[in-house]
């Protein structure tokens, strides 16, 4: 009979956690969704749209992760200050995905030229990335903030669960999206899958308290 090592089992449970965080974070209606699933639908650098969105994330999130670490690792009260905001910030997004869910959405991806080169739509993906400030409240200071509650030996299992849920997401959106434009222009698809969202975001505010309060 063989038993899991408990790193390791702690390591998949952080994972986790950094993977359920970063997908309810990212899987919205949004203009760099639309963007990614319409250079998909137009099979126009994909690969490259995908790939620069997914690195960029990851760059963003490890930087809050790790910044945020070593910034709170000789403030215990600001971490446990910054929990309790994460927490509320969770709950908050949380009720709004439930209240998105009463109502009727879909995802367009209309617009673009399919002849632009791949250095113009490059340009156009840092800008619906880097240029929306979203980005940096949810990678940098929610998912750091939250990622930095973790002890440091997992905050790398923590980190490669929310990158692999951006990568996962775009690679998803960009080359699955002649299969998906369908699925994402019913509001009923985005009802539940809102739902599920607000029901992981308050599991995830519920963790976060618990996790920071235990710690202290």
């Amino acid at each position: 009979m063989m038993v899991s090592h408990p790193m390791s089992a702690a390591g998949m449970a952080v994972f986790s956690q950094g993977l359920a965080l970063g997908l309810g974070l990212i899987v919205a209606i949004g203009a760099q969704n639309a963007f990614v699933l319409r250079q998909g639908l137009q099979r126009a650098h994909v690969g490259s749209v995908v790939l620069f969105c997914a690195a960029a994330d990851a760059l963003l999130i490890a930087a809050g992760v790790l910044g945020m670490g070593q910034a709170l690792g000789v403030r215990p009260d600001l971490a446990r200050a910054l929990a309790a905001a994460g927490a509320v910030f969770l709950a908050v997004y949380g009720w709004r995905a439930l209240r998105r869910a009463r109502q009727a959405q879909s995802l367009q991806a209309a617009g673009g030229s399919a002849g632009q080169g791949r250095g113009m739509v490059l340009a156009q993906a840092a800008a619906f990335t880097l240029l929306n400030p979203h980005v940096y409240l949810d990678t940098v200071l929610l998912v750091g903030s939250i990622g930095a509650q973790q002890p440091a030996a997992l905050r790398g299992w923590f980190i490669a669960g929310a990158c692999s849920a951006s990568l996962g997401w775009f690679s998803l959106l960009g080359f699955g999206a002649r299969w998906l434009a369908p699925w994402f222009a019913r509001p009923r698809a985005w009802q539940l899958l809102d739902g599920v969202i607000g029901v992981t975001m308050w599991s995830l505010a519920g963790l976060l308290l618990r996790h920071a309060w235990a710690g202290g």
